[in-house]
């Protein structure tokens, strides 16, 4: 389901022309939206944790987060290099405002992720409750991402297979 912005707008119908489809991909299958799901459930398991070490105390919880952290950093920098291939290849792509908006609230999302490990791991005893605050923007900015991700496939048709029924 595409949309356009405005009707008869000749800079929507130059964007609407180019091609979308996927230059990272497998089998037809964009990289970059199989790989989101990994830093989304992480950075959420991260603020899980911490609110469970808020709420009890227990070092379990320190390990966890320091984990969950450390993978949601580390999966969002492969996600985040497939999502700039495709940016940065697909015309399509290059050309949506959403795109760029999602682009820049995913760098700001790897970037708090990022910091929020290196706190972890340098300063455990930061968690309460630095790496609490840390873990809600990455939630907050994950939330941000993942509306201008859902824009560009939902009102775009960025990364969808279609194929005729026969």
């Amino acid at each position: 389901m595409r949309e356009t912005g405005n009707p008869g707008n000749p800079v929507d119908e130059k964007i609407e022309e180019k091609d979308v489809s996927s230059a990272v991909a497998v089998a037809g299958h964009p990289l970059h939206a199989m790989s989101v799901h990994f830093p989304i459930a992480l950075v959420v398991a991260t603020l899980g944790a911490d609110v469970f070490y808020w709420w009890n105390a227990d070092p379990f919880w320190l390990r966890a987060g320091l984990w969950s952290s450390g993978f949601a950093f580390a999966t969002g920098v492969a996600a985040g290099l497939a999502g700039t291939a495709e940016l940065v290849l697909v015309p399509g792509i290059r050309g949506r405002v959403a795109s760029w908006a999602h682009g820049v609230a995913a760098m700001m999302l790897i970037s708090v992720a990022g910091l929020n490990w290196g706190l972890r791991l340098t300063a455990p005893d930061a968690v309460l409750p630095h790496g609490l605050l840390l873990s809600l923007l990455a939630a907050g900015l994950t939330g941000l991402a993942g509306w201008h991700g859902g824009k560009l496939i939902f009102h775009h048709g960025i990364g969808l297979m279609v194929s005729s029924r026969d």
